[in-house]
């Protein structure tokens, strides 16, 4: 494989993508709003510049949907795209990963090789996203229910997407993506705390109240109305039950929610 374009460069999984490849000895190009390379799903003019002679992609979708399969057909001398979309995208109907369907239906319709990847909630969440700040102030409340959900990790999801990637043998599949352990939230808050050797509480919503919460805090209605509409999906349970794809793609266990538990709290993460 020649270079390699590595979407989202500075996210979770995109900066963990880029880590590995670099470290595999394979040319890489990180693009994002905010990298040097610069690419914005908003602004078509640096889509070209961007993928450049790449001949693979790490594709992460905007939530919009529209720019992306434009995007693809422009993108005529890439022969590899490999997407990161949502477990259970294929029986989503709630309007929630719009753009990730949009990628996910692009890429199959390429001509080009696709791999499509389907993780689980990130186990990084608890430490480099959205519920990080309240698991340090001691109190993590969501409207998740007793559904359990088999985390996975974003180490392993880059360790998949780079495989995809650089590697033959992965074209024409879908990888599940979870990890080991089916935990609900309350459980995985109880995990976390321990590590940290601290208390943290957890307190179910309902939607309702989950969304006055947001809000009071200043989060965007159309940002409340998508968290929801993925937690709705939750209590539905279609991502509730472990999946094989770190295994069928890497020939190795995912890494155990208590491992990631025990690595981040020894940072003071959550201290």
């Amino acid at each position: 494989m020649n270079e390699i374009l590595v979407l989202g460069a500075t996210g979770k999984t995109g900066r963990r993508v880029v880590s590995l490849l670099q470290a595999q000895g394979e040319r890489v190009r990180p693009a994002s709003r905010s990298s040097r390379l610069r690419f914005d799903w908003t602004a078509p003019e640096t889509w070209r510049e961007a993928v450049g002679a790449a001949e693979a992609v790490y594709l992460v979708a905007p939530d919009d949907p529209a720019p992306v399969r434009k995007f693809v057909q422009d993108a005529t001398g890439v022969r590899r795209f490999v997407v990161l979309s949502g477990r259970g995208m294929d029986l989503v109907d709630n309007g929630f990963g719009a753009g990730m369907a949009s990628a996910e239906k692009a890429v199959r319709d390429s001509g080009a090789e696709w791999t499509i990847l389907r993780p689980n909630n990130f186990n990084q969440n608890f430490d480099e996203g959205l519920w990080h700040a309240p698991l340090r102030a001691g109190r993590l409340a969501l409207p998740i229910g007793q559904v359990p959900e088999p985390f996975v990790d974003a180490d392993d999801v880059a360790a998949v997407a780079a495989a995809a990637l650089a590697r033959d043998g992965h074209a024409g599949h879908v990888y599940d993506l979870a990890g080991p352990d089916r935990l609900t939230f309350a459980s995985a808050v109880e995990v976390m705390a321990r590590a940290a050797g601290r208390s943290i509480e957890y307190v179910e919503l309902t939607p309702e109240q989950y969304r006055d919460e947001l809000l009071a805090e200043g989060y965007p209605e159309a940002a409340v109305e998508a968290l929801n509409a993925q937690f709705e999906l939750h209590r539905a349970g279609i991502s509730a039950d472990p999946a094989d794809g770190v295994r069928r793609a890497l020939g190795r266990d995912p890494i155990a929610f208590a491992d990631y538990a025990a690595r981040v709290a020894a940072t003071g993460a959550w201290s």
